[in-house]
């Protein structure tokens, strides 16, 4: 049986216009795209095998959105309305979920549950949850945040983060800091190994065996860590440890110290020493900034890989596993890269102040 003849397709100015628009479109409404294509397509004499070869797409599909469009126009090339129950809940009752969600709570508790606020609004937990993704409110969780009240604030990120993204020739950039306190934990019984279908499984208490502090500088260039192990925490432990800093870097290029505010980086032996070591320059992180800080993502990938589970007897045993660890990590350096610009980092800061502030109002 012979095919049906090709319906003719003669755009307007503003239709041709449309089209091209909603077929440039590659990742948002791709089957739209795809029938404005076939029109165009038609429209320019094309037959319907022709563009079925062209685009990749059955003949059949091609012929149906060239009707449609012949009868319809631009209306026909978009969805028809899908069946099934028609909507339930109205805009009304979508705002007042949002509205009790963001501007009051239960009596018996700190934030709703879906449960909670379905019973208060006179809808099921299901419909509750489902509004509750279309508009991101999550009421069971809650995040921490602390602002620097540093005066130097602005001044002391675009110090530091200059110092990420062009550092001084002729020169090292070291990121230090202390991770005291380190605790030498045993458990109470032997941890259990994984097996298919269990996670490891470790007790939940456990015996202290002392305490030890880490001195670590990283050099933001090539990843490597310089570490020193105290009993205490203390600024002669600090001094000693620049002394170390001060070996292990060549005579010839300067010293930058990235670094927090701690009371042991300044007092008046390590000035002291300071003043009498001037190719060692410090540059002082914001009060309560430690993320400018990059030996703080080392010391968390110290925390999670080694720490963490390791046990360990005694305080010996526990500074010979960091040191080997060091080692590990030095024999395959991967430096942290910094991406974000100062202007950047308190265009942010400014947007979050904003956003806080308006909140509360």
């Amino acid at each position: 049986m012979p095919s049906p003849a090709a319906v003719q397709i003669e755009l307007s100015g503003e239709e041709r216009e449309l089209l091209e628009a909603w077929a440039r479109r590659r990742k948002t409404a791709n089957a739209l795209a795809m029938r404005s294509r076939i029109v165009l397509a038609a429209a320019s004499g094309e037959s319907n095998s022709g563009i079925s070869e062209r685009l990749g797409v059955h003949r059949n599909t091609v012929s149906t959105w060239r009707r449609r469009f012949a009868e319809f126009r631009l209306d026909g090339l978009l969805d028809e309305p899908r069946p099934g129950q028609p909507r339930k809940i109205t805009d009304a009752k979508v705002e007042q979920v949002i509205a009790k969600t963001l501007e009051s709570a239960p009596k018996d508790a700190t934030h709703w549950s879906t449960r909670s606020l379905a019973k208060e609004v006179g809808l099921n937990q299901t419909a509750v949850a489902r509004i509750w993704r279309a508009f991101g409110l999550q009421p069971h969780r809650q995040e921490s945040w602390k602002l620097s009240k540093d005066p130097l604030f602005v001044e002391k990120v675009r110090d530091v983060v200059g110092l990420y993204l062009a550092p001084p020739e002729r020169a090292v950039v070291l990121c230090v800091d202390e991770k005291s306190q380190i605790q030498a934990l045993d458990r109470t019984a032997p941890t259990l190994p994984m097996l298919p279908g269990t996670p490891e499984r470790a007790t939940h208490d456990y015996k202290r065996h002392g305490t030890s502090s880490l001195y670590a500088a990283l050099d933001i260039t090539t990843g490597k860590v310089i570490g020193q192990l105290h009993s205490r925490h203390r600024a002669i432990e600090f001094k000693q440890f620049l002394q170390t800093l001060d070996h292990e870097v060549p005579a010839d290029l300067h010293v930058h110290l990235v670094l927090d505010n701690a009371s042991t980086h300044k007092t008046p032996v390590i000035k002291r020493w300071l003043a009498a070591h001037p190719r060692f320059a410090l540059h002082f992180t914001p009060t309560s900034s430690s993320w400018l800080n990059l030996v703080e993502r080392w010391f968390s990938e110290l925390t999670t890989k080694k720490l963490k589970r390791s046990t360990h007897r005694s305080t010996r045993q526990l500074n010979a596993d960091i040191r080997a660890w060091i080692q590990t990590w030095n024999d395959d350096p991967r430096p942290y890269v910094w991406t974000k610009t100062a202007d950047q980092i308190l265009e942010s800061i400014s947007h979050y102040c904003t956003t806080i502030n308006d909140s509360r109002h």
